[in-house]
């Protein structure tokens, strides 16, 4: 299976990850009646549900509050974009913030990190596992470290069909037989919006038993 999109992890302990700017502007034409679309082929950068925390109890075992060793937070994504020949790249940087139970001794903890390219058909483009280190110093509950990966997508992936974009731009004028239907709303157009549009998801690595924690407590 061909391979539109490839992740570069930063080397660091300490990673960062990012997205991008640039926007394609699809719309129909002056005084005709359609739609204005703002759309980039800058993949959007987001933290899937359940996935931006993750809890180290000990024991491993226990899910009791007066168990938690340490809990970490996935926050402030931000993201730019530039197009490198016939790529669109794009990077993300993101915070992850620690709170440690036991203030006592230096510690550095290291947490698993995923950053997935999926298309918005639902299709895993790419992935990659990660790890990133923060650093407690002795008698404080608190760290942060930040972190970066980029996403390297095909810019003839991530455009549209020369007939879709006719069909989303077109004008239609009042009167006209299809003037009031949303382009949108037949599934061959869907399709090929859905195809061309990716997304860079970050994440913790979570085990079985981790996520389900996120979600039920």
């Amino acid at each position: 299976m061909r391979k539109y999109s490839n992740i570069v992890l930063a080397g660091v302990i300490g990673l960062a990850l990012v997205s991008c700017g640039r926007r394609d502007v699809i719309t129909a034409g002056e005084n005709g009646v359609g739609l204005l679309v703002n759309r980039t082929a800058c993949p959007a950068v987001a933290t899937p549900v359940n996935t931006n925390e993750i809890t180290l109890f000990d024991p491993r075992s226990s899910r009791e509050a007066s168990a938690i060793d340490t809990l970490a937070v996935i926050s402030n994504i931000r993201s730019t974009c530039s197009d490198v020949d016939d790529r669109i790249q794009t990077v993300a940087s993101f915070e992850v913030s620690a709170r440690r139970s036991n203030p006592v001794g230096a510690r550095q903890i290291v947490l698993p990190y995923f950053a997935t390219v999926m298309r918005g058909n639902g299709q895993i483009v790419s992935k990659e596992i990660g790890r990133i280190g923060i650093n407690f110093a002795d008698g404080a509950y608190r760290a942060s470290t930040t972190g970066q990966a980029t996403a390297s997508i095909s810019r003839a992936a991530a455009t549209l069909p020369a007939d879709v974009q006719e069909r989303l731009t077109r004008r239609r004028r009042p009167g006209d037989p299809d003037a009031a239907l949303d382009p949108m709303a037949d599934p061959a157009v869907r399709t090929a919006v859905n195809a061309a549009t990716f997304e860079l998801l970050i994440g913790f690595q979570l085990e079985p038993d981790q996520l389900e924690y996120n979600a039920t407590r």
